[in-house]
């Protein structure tokens, strides 16, 4: 109880510290006109005033570090003793998802957060002063937890002092380290810490190379990254290779540029099997010498608008796990021999899923197709784990009561699959149309992210459809109108657009 006593007086004075440089900033910009030179004056309050702001935002970080470090310690207090490590794990995964929730952020940036303020309140006391008096910023802060992870508490105490304490043995020479950049502080923090790490880097290599990977990432106008943390090694002669295969292909006709061909060949080389025409004489697939990289092969939902396959409108479609793309996108990968792609095509009323074609390699259950058109997405807030990797569950388990039906399932990916099976963490009711919230032991009740779909465009001039549902609720119906010169046939059981007949939308995607 002592130690929750100082915890309280520390976030109470972090919290004066913030309303005093607030006043501060206030009083800077109230600081009236010099009348004989009012713009200077003003120029001189906005400088002024926005370097109190930057101290006002590294208290606000401090007193932010303070409040998540007694949020965990108060929860930990409240929980009872864990009776098995897999019960400890899960009261971690849900501390975690309740910050995440209440800051609106990512639960791998909440679980950061928690650990930089673990680190900054329980090992770092000068990084976490000089963060609170305003002398440094929260990005010198985290780069000061970065650098001194993995070292025992001397090595942190000793980097700590020699940038924060002026009458340390061997205080950093030049300007403070509050007033050096971010990435600068971070050049001269690594370099001190790589002088005198007391593990040798040999270890600390072999400790890197257990955590290689490849992450990917989607960004705007159809394009996305795809990374790789690599050994150093490994990285360079993949990137001195490319280069090599890329300048092979540079010639005065050549209109691609080096950076274009060295993505066209690693995509070509990670797409091919290295057995085909283009094999290099290594066994590694041939630079693609055309521009034309091969069509993926993975099992992925691609939910085209109607007009935009059949080439009446540029609208975009959607990749699942991905975004928007062109429409040029999912034609050619419906039509170039990508077969384990699910092309879905769309309601021209309001946009949403209509159809799911029958022609992929591997195909999943219907209601499992739906759920992923459904969501997505993991449906708990914030994640991100695509629609693929995630298993479909029982909201009301069946045990229970509970039926199998889109409006009584759920995908979570495995990490929330298991938050809700060993913690108070639970979904609310979904919808046809839409996944289900959560419910945090805190008794706090989060929305998931709905799929924001929207009509699709029609043509300038194509057939305007009286839609309404038939009896066997197919979509469709016999009354038509027609408009433009492309419409001038009229049928009571089929509308045609672009000169090519469908009874509701079932037959565009045999087309």
């Amino acid at each position: 109880m002592e130690g929750a006593t100082a915890l309280s007086a520390e976030t109470r004075e972090a919290l004066t510290a913030l309303i005093g440089s607030a006043d501060a900033v206030a009083a800077g910009l109230d600081g009236g006109v010099d009348s004989a030179d009012p713009l200077r004056n003003l120029a001189d309050d906005c400088l002024n005033a926005l370097a109190e702001s930057a101290r006002w935002e590294a208290r606000m970080a401090a007193l932010k570090v303070r409040l998540i470090a007694d949020y965990t310690r108060a929860a930990e207090a409240l929980a009872p003793p864990a009776r098995s490590p897999q019960e400890c794990t899960a009261r971690e995964m849900s501390t975690v998802a309740e910050i995440a929730c209440v800051l609106t952020v990512s639960e791998r940036a909440a679980g950061a957060l928690i650990s930089e303020a673990r680190a900054l309140t329980a090992a770092l006391p000068l990084t976490l002063a000089a963060l609170r008096a305003g002398t440094i910023s929260w990005q010198h802060a985290r780069i000061m937890v970065d650098e001194t992870a993995n070292i025992d508490q001397a090595g942190a105490a000793a980097l700590e002092a020699h940038f924060l304490d002026p009458d340390a043995p061997t205080p950093a020479r030049g300007c403070p380290a509050g007033e050096l950049v971010p990435g600068r502080f971070r050049a001269k923090a690594r370099s001190w810490r790589e002088r005198h790490h007391p593990v040798s880097i040999e270890t600390r290599h072999a400790k890197g190379v257990e955590n290689r990977r490849v992450e990917y990432c989607p960004d705007r106008d159809g394009m996305a990254w795809l990374s790789a943390y690599l050994p150093a090694d490994t990285a360079s002669g993949i990137w001195e290779r490319t280069t090599a295969a890329a300048r092979t292909l540079q010639a005065p006709d050549e209109q691609r540029t080096l950076g274009q061909l060295r993505a066209d060949v690693a995509a070509t080389w990670l797409l091919s099997s290295g057995t085909g025409p283009g094999t290099a004489e290594d066994g590694a697939p041939g630079a693609p010498s055309s521009g034309e990289v091969p069509a993926p092969r993975a099992q992925v939902l691609i939910t085209v608008p109607v007009m935009a396959l059949l080439g009446a409108t540029e609208e975009p479609a959607i990749l699942d796990g991905h975004g928007p793309v062109p429409p040029s996108m999912a034609r050619r990968l419906i039509a170039d021999g990508a077969d384990s792609f699910r092309r879905v095509l769309t309601d021209p009323r309001d946009g949403a899923p209509l159809e799911i074609g029958r022609t992929s390699y591997r195909v999943p259950k219907a209601m499992r197709q739906w759920l992923r058109l459904r969501d997505g997405k993991c449906p708990f807030p914030g994640c991100s784990n695509a629609s693929l990797d995630n298993d479909a569950d029982h909201l009301l388990a069946w045990a229970d009561g509970g039926g199998t039906g889109v409006r009584n399932l759920g995908q979570p990916c495995r990490k929330h699959h298991r938050l809700k099976h060993t913690t108070a963490w639970a979904p609310t009711a979904a919808g046809a149309n839409h996944p289900p919230g959560w419910t945090s032991p805190a008794g706090r009740t989060y929305a998931s992210e709905y799929q924001d779909w929207e009509p699709p465009q029609w043509p300038p001039a194509a057939v305007a459809v009286e839609w309404r549902s038939s009896p066997s609720g197919r979509v469709g119906g016999r009354s038509e109108r027609s408009t433009g010169p492309l419409a001038k046939t009229r049928s009571k059981s089929a509308a045609r657009v672009v000169g090519r007949p469908f009874s509701g939308m079932g037959q565009v995607a045999a087309w």
